[in-house]
């Protein structure tokens, strides 16, 4: 008989108008590495937000079994107790407050009532050691870089004394180093005797480090691999999609013009607080029309630094160099002036700030051009609802209505919506940042259409990945970023991961 150390049976989980889990059944084996999959808006991170009380018993039908007892978790509280922690996609972090008063966070360390410092640095000290970050436990957290952060995460967990640890897209934000780091140090942490629980898109991860694979898809249990290792990643891609998806790229169907439309010189940004350190280093690049080009680099390289700064200056100080549109110098040292002429930037943190999560898609999509459904300075609604509709539809977003609230969306409709705003406003330049981060297969492979689609209409496209094979399947011309320079810029055809990582080292 198998050592279950969990249970979910019969899971239903519905919220106004939509059932997110539908009678799901979920087992994990003691000390294994569980790996939870499905695209976006299938159920996973509900799912486990059940079993965390996020969702308090009662918001929900079924139960969850724990050591062969069924469990009624009341609070997120309850479920730490019973040894169940969960580490969100959106890390829970205090950035002010220092690595050893995030770990103990909920659980202070205290003598005779108050809280007891020498205590908490000498608790803290093995934790940090246990998860491998060799950080002063003083140390701000908005000091550390986002891999050290999640590690952070991992041990606040263990201060905890859990014995189930749950990742919702743990290495969503990692780099290929840290993410490697942070798979092996679940295997080290299942050697202890830790079951794991990890929901990630990244399926090369997922063959690497799970024992099991549950895939969920539209709120249902659909296929349930013991051995992971006999699995390949078009297995589960074909469970998750419910359709064979032969090519993870779209066939590139646009012709980049020969001339350069959109041109940046001679561009200069500095730390918007060390005004002494210089970010970006005399960058120079160009775009043409139906042109999509690729902006590689490691994290760290300023990419996105160089992509704000681009965007009316939304980062850093004493920045210079001139930015040319259709051979002509524009203006675009504020947000307004970026967007009056024609230039529209993705983030790649699209909930804080690509989206009001608590409005509706229509709303979301029409903030960028409100001129464009107003008469006289007054919205006109009619007008918003039927255009927005048109561009929701265009975009692919599935959802109820426009009514709904853009927050209730799984990440690749967000996304969507995203994309759908921007071109609300009619852009010639769009500058996407990790435009696939945290989203499914099935759901990048839509917005790779979107990207030559919007190629095929004559736009410049900039994309910014962290992901080579996604550079080289949807640009046509990459430039290498490194340490704030331009390294290097190549033609899709002469580019490979190789030619690409020589100039990152």
């Amino acid at each position: 008989m198998q050592d279950h150390i969990l249970e979910m049976r019969e899971i239903t989980k519905e919220f106004p108008g939509v059932k997110a889990l539908d009678r799901v059944s979920f087992q994990v084996k003691r000390g294994e590495i569980k790996a939870l999959v499905g695209e976006n808006g299938a159920g996973k991170s509900t799912l486990m937000k059940v079993l965390s009380a996020v969702y308090p018993h009662g918001t929900y039908t079924g139960d969850i079994v724990l050591d062969g007892q069924v469990c009624q978790f009341n609070s997120i509280k309850q479920s730490e107790e019973a040894g169940i922690a969960i580490i969100h996609q959106e890390l829970a972090l205090i950035p002010l407050l220092s690595i050893a008063e995030n770990l103990f966070i909920g659980n202070p360390q205290k003598k005779m009532g108050a809280i007891d410092w020498n205590k908490t640095h000498a608790k803290a000290v093995p934790l940090l050691e246990r998860v491998g970050l060799h950080e002063d436990p003083s140390t701000p957290i908005n000091q550390l870089g986002v891999g050290k952060q999640q590690l952070v995460e991992i041990a606040k967990a263990l201060a905890k004394n859990c014995r189930i640890l749950i990742l919702d897209e743990p290495t969503a934000a990692l780099n290929e180093k840290d993410s490697k780091n942070l798979l092996d140090l679940l295997k080290t942490l299942q050697a202890e005797g830790i079951t794991c629980i990890i929901i990630s898109h990244k399926l090369n991860e997922i063959v690497y480090v799970a024992d099991s694979i549950t895939v969920l898809r539209d709120g249902q249990t659909v296929a349930d691999f013991e051995d992971a290792k006999s699995v390949t990643e078009d297995d589960i891609i074909r469970h998750m999609v419910g359709r064979e998806l032969n090519n993870r790229y779209p066939l590139k169907s646009h012709t980049p013009s020969d001339e350069v439309y959109y041109e940046v010189r001679n561009w200069n940004v500095y730390h918007p607080e060390d005004t002494s350190r210089q970010i970006i280093k005399d960058v120079n690049i160009q775009l043409r029309k139906g042109e999509v080009v690729g902006l590689s680099g490691l994290m760290g390289a300023g990419r996105t630094e160089f992509a704000m700064s681009l965007f009316g200056r939304s980062y850093g100080s004493n920045t210079s160099g001139e930015v040319y549109l259709g051979g002509k110098l524009i203006n675009t040292k504020s947000v307004p002036n970026a967007i009056k002429n024609g230039i529209a930037y993705l983030s790649e943190d699209r909930k804080t700030y690509g989206l009001v999560l608590g409005q509706t898609i229509s709303k979301n999509i029409s903030l960028s051009n409100l001129k464009r459904i107003s008469k006289m300075g007054i919205l006109d609604l009619n007008k918003e609802i039927e255009e927005t509709g048109e561009n929701a539809k265009q975009f692919g977003v599935k959802c109820s209505s426009i009514f709904q609230e853009a927050g209730n969306l799984s990440g690749g409709n967000q996304q969507k919506v995203v994309l759908a705003k921007w071109m609300f406003n009619l852009p010639e330049v769009l500058i996407l940042d990790e435009p696939t981060r945290g989203i499914d297969v099935g759901a990048k492979y839509d917005i790779y259409c979107i990207i030559n689609e919007l190629a095929m209409a004559g736009k410049c496209v900039l994309v910014i990945s962290s992901e080579l094979p996604e550079i080289l399947g949807v640009c046509d011309r990459v430039y290498v970023m490194n340490d704030g320079q331009i390294k290097g810029e190549m033609p899709i055809e002469e580019a490979s991961q190789e030619a690409i990582m020589r100039l990152l080292v």
